[in-house]
């Protein structure tokens, strides 16, 4: 009866350490993984920052040399892009502000939420002031931007294209 008692009580204690081993594996991974989403939103900031100030030196640090931007326009590729668009930005909407109103990392993916603001030359968008929110998404990998997407809110969008005046517009063929 005792060898009994002993193998169970050998077995029951080489489950429960096998369960703590594991337990302490995951918990190390999990802390791993959060603290390369902190690494992956701080070179999100560090993107943000160059299009609010228009210094481009610190983009070499954290986009790839192989990076991608989704845009209307199709995609642009190679970190040498996404200088350019910065200066382009920084150079047509000088007052521009960037005000971040959230933000996520999930796995290799950072979300921020952003409010941009200021004063449009009328070279992209309506001459005047402007006020619009997005998300933008990157996709990191080995602590670079590899991939980025930028989804406007509609109604800000609606508010930059020109609208024919109401008393023109042909109702005919719309639904009743």
């Amino acid at each position: 009866m005792k060898k009994f008692f002993f193998v169970a009580f050998a077995g029951l204690l080489c489950t429960c350490n096998s369960c703590t081993s594991k337990t302490d594996t995951t918990a190390s991974s999990d802390n791993s993984d959060k603290d390369q989403q902190q690494k992956n939103i701080a070179a999100s900031d560090v993107v943000t920052n160059a299009f609010q100030t228009g210094d481009v030196s610190g983009l070499d640090s954290v986009i790839a040399d192989d990076f991608v931007d989704h845009t209307d326009q199709g995609d642009k590729k190679g970190r040498d892009s996404l200088k350019a668009m910065v200066n382009m930005i920084h150079t047509n909407f000088k007052d521009m502000k960037t005000e971040k109103l959230g933000e996520a990392a999930s796995g290799d993916y950072v979300y921020s939420w952003m409010r941009y603001s200021g004063t449009s030359d009328g070279s992209m968008m309506p001459k005047g002031p402007y006020s619009m929110s997005a998300i933008e998404l990157a996709k990191f990998k080995d602590g670079k931007a590899v991939e980025h997407w930028s989804f406007m809110e509609m109604r800000d969008m609606m508010k930059m294209m020109p609208q024919p005046p109401m008393n023109k517009m042909d109702t005919s063929k719309m639904k009743k």
